[in-house]
């Protein structure tokens, strides 16, 4: 291991690296699978030609002046410009934040361990960062300005994602339970 950097083992689900310590990722239970195939299912025809969308997509991360460490998104965008001419592990795994990093709360999911990695993306250069909370139907972005709480017939629109929009009762459909 380096002293630059802490390097966790490849695993499933995925291990991150959070308040100081490893912490597998909660094996996602079919809500968490709905809520995030139905943002990358949103967010894929839009990003073609802008940057790349990916889920569980690993990024190794350093908020100044600490250790570089595994941080992994439910779902990530990335401008092309910040992509172009990485190649190889730099590209599968890049040493930044994504521009748009996107959890979605598991029910075991604690609050502190949350607010930590929201922190850490935003210190390490992702311009927006969304909180999917299933059990209460909210949506929270947060950005440098602060925090902004999304509900009832909200959609997630942001300058992150110029020309973007998700309303939330469509998010959230996804989510119900199958017609009977």
């Amino acid at each position: 291991m380096s002293i630059h950097e802490i390097v966790l083992p490849d695993t499933k689900p995925e291990t991150e690296w959070i308040l100081g310590r490893a912490v597998q990722k909660v094996s996602p239970f079919r809500t968490h699978a709905r809520l995030q195939t139905a943002i990358v299912v949103a967010l894929e025809p839009w990003s073609r030609g802008r940057g790349d969308v990916g889920t569980e997509w690993r990024f190794r991360v350093a908020p100044a002046g600490e250790i570089r460490r595994p941080l992994v998104p439910d779902v990530a965008y990335v401008r092309n410009e910040r992509l172009a001419g990485l190649e190889g592990r730099e590209l599968e795994a890049p040493e930044f934040s994504p521009d748009v990093a996107i959890e979605i709360r598991s029910p075991g999911d604690r609050v502190r361990r949350i607010e930590h990695k929201i922190g850490v993306y935003l210190a390490t250069g992702a311009s927006l960062v969304i909180v999917v909370d299933p059990s209460r139907r909210t949506v929270h972005l947060h950005d440098a300005r602060g925090v902004r709480e999304l509900r009832g017939d909200d959609a997630i629109e942001h300058s992150a994602l110029p020309g973007f929009s998700l309303a939330l009762p469509e998010l959230f459909k996804a989510a119900d339970p199958p017609p009977r």
